[in-house]
């Protein structure tokens, strides 16, 4: 008869779950001694670098990825990576060596107390089997509940002596289970929605990263340029859901509620699709909407539309959505939008790299299907000036807003993916998760790190001035040296400060298909 591990292994081969993320402990050797050979486990050295790999590879391939982690210890490590995955709705399968049976409730070393309790806040659904016998359906359940929209993490707590017990062979039917979601928009809601925009006056499109995820940016191009609608991405978007280069893109909107509405004044009507009503984060308080607009919401979850302070929401898939909407509707008797303008003249200096001038560079060198991951948290606006985002697929940036993602996250994403990838990785932010540096280089993942070096965090000093707070304590990172240790991971790496001569240095890590690093100085100019 199969073992619980047997046929756990055989449900997740059965699910395309056959690349496991992981740093082990005691607890988690009795499930990984009987890994197939068909199986590929990749090591972090440390358990926030493991989820974010993860995730990075989750979201490159949209599906599940299967995560495992030593009981509580690395469960909480793993917990500030999580927010990223919480927020960018990445369905991770996280799941954690437990005791054995018999002792947790001792508490003895290595027990995960109140297993299902330790990542509750933050996943869709966590368990802890009751039986051994049960292993394999709340494995097959997180599998599932990740999966059905909206997506997003579990977490399963396994005790290490489950493994080796006998599956019953009821099991077994867990191996064709499969489970489909339908809820579209109906024929009523449709026809409403296609009387709305057709009515309005003057309308805008806030696109939010679930477009991009769902394989929609097409039908998004479709529809704004039937309504001859200029388009805005949400507030700190995780991902692109929009061509940067198209007539009607208008940029990024800002993330405070007086700026926000200030930036869609005019409208009539505002229509946000796959994003929050609205993930603000600087406190500038306002009015939610411009005087005379109205807004309409379309998500795939129930938990954006239920908690959005103002609008009328839509649940329903995205990509589904966004065809039915671009299809239907009239097409505008509004002036087509008028070209963008040239990319804006980068800024030079003679202390560095200024970001905008450093991105100009990247464009001009990067093959067009170029993925970047982006975690220099204090540039974006730059970024998005400068960067040709034309692909789905294209960027990513932490969900959550907290730091460590990037550089882990793009190793993930070129596991997953053959493009070329770039992580744009700020001096603050790449401590957090530089171990992924080890993992790049044993597995000769091709990744080109750029380091933006200006010797301290950006964003903070940015929120600074924004808060009247001054000079405070722990805002600067000096003496860091990310060629040194870099090399000491196994990755080759350079250190420039020229336009050319980190243009150089670029051309020569995407041409090597192996992992580099570069560190660049750069300028720091309040965000």
């Amino acid at each position: 008869m199969a073992t619980v591990s047997d046929i756990t292994y055989e449900l997740l081969r059965a699910r395309g779950l056959t690349t496991i993320f992981g740093n082990p402990g005691s607890n988690e050797l009795p499930f990984l001694s009987g890994m197939p050979s068909d199986f590929r486990y990749v090591l972090g050295l440390h358990e926030g670098a493991v989820m974010s790999m993860a995730d990075g590879y989750s979201l490159a391939t949209g599906e599940a990825v299967f995560v495992n982690l030593h009981a509580a210890s690395g469960s909480g490590n793993a917990m500030g990576a999580l927010t990223n995955a919480v927020y960018s709705h990445s369905p991770l399968i996280v799941t954690a060596g437990q005791q054995v049976r018999s002792t947790i409730g001792q508490e003895v070393m290595l027990a995960n107390v109140d297993a299902t309790m330790l990542m509750h806040p933050l996943v869709k659904w966590s368990a802890e089997p009751l039986c051994a016998e049960d292993v394999p359906r709340v494995i097959s359940q997180a599998i599932h509940t990740a999966l059905l929209p909206a997506k997003g993490p579990v977490y399963v707590s396994v005790p290490y002596d489950d493994w080796a017990q006998e599956a019953p062979d009821e099991t077994r039917h867990l191996l064709a289970r499969t489970t489909t979601a339908a809820s579209d928009l109906s024929e009523a809601q449709l026809v409403e929605l296609v009387e709305v925009l057709d009515a309005a006056v003057n309308p805008v499109l806030v696109l939010g990263p679930a477009v991009d995820a769902e394989h929609a940016n097409e039908f998004a191009v479709e529809l704004s340029d039937k309504l001859a609608a200029p388009v805005w991405i949400a507030p700190s978007p995780s991902r692109c859901p929009f061509p940067t280069r198209h007539p009607a893109f208008r940029g990024v909107l800002p993330a405070g509620v007086e700026q926000l509405s200030h930036a869609l004044d005019g409208h009539d009507l505002i229509v946000v699709i796959g994003a929050p009503v609205f993930r603000y984060h600087q406190h500038v308080p306002g009015n939610y909407l411009p005087d005379g607009a109205t807004l309409i919401h379309i998500t795939a979850d129930a938990g954006e539309a239920a908690r959005s302070p103002m609008g009328r929401a839509f649940v329903a898939p995205v990509r589904e959505a966004l065809a039915a909407l671009a299809k239907r509707v009239s097409t505008s008797s509004r002036p087509a939008l008028e070209p963008l303008a040239d990319f804006p003249e980068p800024r030079t200096s003679s202390d560095g790299l200024s970001p905008d001038l450093l991105f100009a560079t990247i464009r001009e060198n990067a093959p067009a299907d170029t993925i970047y991951v982006n975690e220099s948290t204090s540039t974006s606006q730059d970024f998005f000036a400068q960067m040709n985002l034309s692909r789905q697929g294209s960027f990513y940036f932490p969900a959550s807003g907290g730091l460590g993602f990037g550089l882990p996250a793009a190793v993930g994403v070129a596991l997953a993916r053959k493009r070329p990838v770039v992580g744009l990785i700020g001096d603050g932010s790449a401590n957090y998760g530089i171990t992924a540096l080890w993992t790049a280089a044993q597995y000769d993942i091709p990744v080109v790190f750029v380091i933006l070096k200006n010797g301290t965090y950006g964003a903070l000093r940015g929120f600074g001035a924004l808060l009247g707070t001054g000079e405070t304590p722990g805002l600067d990172v000096p003496g860091l040296d990310f060629v040194k240790i870099a090399e000491g991971y196994g990755v080759s790496a350079t250190a420039v400060s020229t336009t050319e001569s980190f243009a150089s240095a670029f051309r020569s890590a995407l041409n090597a298909n192996a992992p580099h690093l570069i560190e660049v100085t750069t300028t720091f100019e309040q965000p």
